[in-house]
């Protein structure tokens, strides 16, 4: 293990082959973008995918988050998927440790205070459509594809929908990019946080 005073740990587990790359950011994870990463996946990256998704991972073009042991966290999936379907969701969260936690802030009802305060918080507001179009601008970088044309995900840009979206994209782009997501990631801290390993 190695780390330093104020870091997560970066641990290699025997095994998970991978070792974290790049600086682990402030959202915790290791992201892909700060380590400057290309749009190619390993059989590793896509048989840890199938292992947290308990399927087949369908059109994954990168990992865009990883955990501090190396595994996915976040993966970066093509906006057509390999059988022709259109697909939004360019920011997959794929962690079972991020899925549950994101699914018990939904099960707790904190979307409807976020809904709320979106409607209320005009700098909020304004910060969450810049999200959504972070998020546009990332899939369209990896291709157009007209039937989603101006398509986020997670209920951006008006309102929440989906917390499981709106954290893969906080992980993905680090902090200050998505305020939801970036809430999100701070109230699931009790239960699952990307800065401490649990696969």
């Amino acid at each position: 293990m190695t780390g330093t005073p104020g870091r997560p740990v970066i641990r290699q587990q025997a095994d998970h082959s991978r070792s974290a790359e790049g600086p682990v950011g402030e959202n915790g994870g290791v992201s892909e973008r700060a380590a400057g990463s290309s749009e190619t996946v390993d059989p590793q990256d896509l048989a840890a995918l199938e292992e947290q998704l308990g399927r087949v991972p369908r059109g994954v073009v990168g990992i865009a988050a990883r955990c501090v042991c190396g595994r996915p966290l976040v993966a970066r999936t093509a906006p057509r998927l390999p059988d022709g379907s259109p697909f939004p969701t360019t920011f997959y969260l794929s962690h079972p440790g991020a899925v549950a936690a994101a699914s018990r802030l939904e099960a707790n009802g904190v979307m409807k205070e976020m809904n709320a305060r979106l409607g209320e918080d005009e700098e909020l507001a304004a910060a969450y459509r810049a999200a959504h179009d972070h998020y546009v601008a990332q899939r369209e970088a990896l291709g157009h594809v007209e039937e989603i044309d101006g398509i986020s995900a997670g209920g951006m840009p008006t309102r929440v929908k989906c917390l499981h979206a709106l954290m893969a994209h906080a992980l993905a782009a680090g902090p200050g990019v998505n305020p939801i997501g970036d809430e999100a990631l701070s109230l699931a801290r009790d239960d699952w946080r990307p800065d401490r390993c649990t696969c």
